[in-house]
């Protein structure tokens, strides 16, 4: 029994403790979070870029994807408790 004992080592200290899961689903909310707000900024960007340029049509109907992208985010990545 003595010799059963002796060959067991513990686990080395050096290894990384895994992250834990809420600590990860936070984290790959407030990225979402910021995907979906960078989308939405870019979708503006481009409607009064395409607007002013001449392309009138084209700059209304990429600005009408603005509040569907973040009602989008908003229905993917709710805001709730963190």
């Amino acid at each position: 029994m003595t010799g059963a004992r002796a060959l067991y080592t513990p686990p080395m200290e050096t290894e990384q403790k895994p992250q834990r899961s809420g600590d990860a689903v936070k984290k790959a909310k407030g990225q979402a979070r910021i995907l979906i707000v960078v989308a939405a900024f870019l979708s503006l960007i481009a409607s009064v870029v395409l607007y002013f340029t001449g392309s009138e049509n084209e700059g209304i109907f990429i600005g009408l994807w603005v509040p569907s992208i973040l009602a989008l985010g908003a229905l993917l990545v709710p805001a709730g408790r963190d």
